[in-house]
Order: C-alpha cells, then sequence, then structure tokens
C-alpha cells in the first residue's frame, strides 16, 4: 500500500509494507525540485535515517532497475 501527497513545494510518498510478518518500517519518499529524500525508522537506534538522491542518481536509478547486470553510463544531452 502506498500513499501519495502534494505539498506546496514536493510530493510525499509513503511505502507501508503489507503481508505476513516480519514487516519493514514505512518508507518515505520525498521529491523537491533539486533532489529527493528517502527516510526510514531504524528500529534498532530508533532515528530516522535518511538518503538524499540529486537528481542525476534519481534517472541514474530509475534507468538500472531496467538493466541486467553490469557496468553503465547514461548518455546525458547537454544543456546550455
Amino acid at each position: 500500500m502506498f500513499t501519495i501527497e502534494h505539498e506546496f513545494d514536493a510530493t510525499v510518498i509513503t511505502l507501508v509494507d503489507e503481508g505476513p510478518a516480519p514487516l519493514g518500517e514505512d518508507v518515505t519518499i520525498t521529491a523537491f525540485a533539486e533532489c529527493v529524500t528517502l527516510e526510514q525508522l531504524d528500529p534498532r537506534t530508533d532515528r530516522v535515517q535518511t538518503v538524499t538522491l540529486s537528481m542525476v542518481q534519481l534517472q541514474d536509478l530509475a534507468a538500472a532497475l531496467d538493466l541486467p547486470e553490469g557496468v553503465y553510463r547514461l548518455r546525458r544531452e547537454a544543456t546550455d
């Protein structure tokens, strides 16, 4: 299950783990204009861990989901 919320400066997606135990903590993905953050509570430390991806890293991740094992470099068109 997941939720999508549109806020003033970001889109927030929350992924809720469903199914048989053990269940993982919810993952919150916040998409800003310049980056995307992923947050998840670490139950061992009771602290929220945050990972920040640049937009280029996010594009690479999206491409990687559809590729076989290997090393890749995306060709990016020059922007002026």
